[in-house]
């Protein structure tokens, strides 16, 4: 493979090849959105450096995009609709129930949610709009931190210690029926994130690693571009 700019002066690039070296199927999206820049979308995900050059070394602007499921991670996208709702409720629900310790991600998004990656699997994606959650895997992808929308980007920081799956099955029984209307209070929210955040640090403190942001979901990251693929990709 003969790449047209360094990686280093392109950081989608860097970041594509760093996923498709270590076995996570790549594709790019429309600049700015999450549209996908080709035409079967995330059937055309591959691991093959020399497509994955073609595609971003001439073009930084473009999104990056993972087809989740394995061999790529699986996500659960849990969505921010402000301090009344949102997924931070049924995210709680599920650490209290013990579902998310194997997080080795954790990804701010555009709108003020969080991604939570985990060992990809061979469960299907799944949506539950009243719980707010995405749960993206087999058939699904997601945009990668250097990704932006609306001039806003994906960044976080990998998590000390996480690399487990989500058993799916098993949230869907801690959640259960959703309850309606969900209306925390005002202060309900941040709570969570914040009680989300101290699980993540006690988690890194005893891999003794730095640690993940304080508030993931309302502040900036000390640095940009998440170093998603380590040993994960490969568990």
């Amino acid at each position: 493979m003969t790449s047209r700019q360094h990686p280093d002066d392109n950081p989608v690039l860097h970041q594509a090849l760093k996923c498709a070296r270590a076995g996570w199927p790549v594709f790019p999206c429309h600049p700015g959105r999450k549209e996908p820049a080709t035409p079967r979308g995330y059937l055309d995900a591959t691991t093959d450096l020399d497509q994955v050059d073609a595609w971003f070394s001439r073009r930084p602007d473009l999104n990056l995009a993972v087809a989740t499921g394995a061999p790529g991670p699986d996500v659960l996208d849990v969505d921010c609709r402000g301090p009344r709702a949102g997924g931070f409720p049924a995210l709680e629900r599920l650490r209290r129930a013990g579902l998310i310790q194997g997080t080795f991600a954790m990804i701010k998004t555009p709108n003020r949610g969080i991604h939570l990656y985990f060992t990809g699997s061979d469960q299907p994606s799944a949506h539950l709009p009243d719980h707010h959650l995405d749960f993206l895997a087999q058939g699904g992808s997601v945009l990668l931190p250097c990704s932006q929308v609306g001039g806003r980007r994906y960044d976080g920081r990998n998590v000390a210690g996480g690399h487990g799956t989500l058993d799916w099955d098993a949230c869907l029984q801690a959640l259960g029926p959703a309850r309606t209307p969900q209306r925390p209070s005002p202060a309900a929210s941040p709570a969570l994130r914040d009680r989300l955040g101290a699980l993540a640090r006690r988690v890194a403190e005893r891999q003794g690693r730095p640690q993940p942001p304080e508030h993931v979901a309302d502040e900036q990251p000390e640095h940009e571009g998440a170093e998603l693929p380590e040993h994960e990709a490969g568990a």
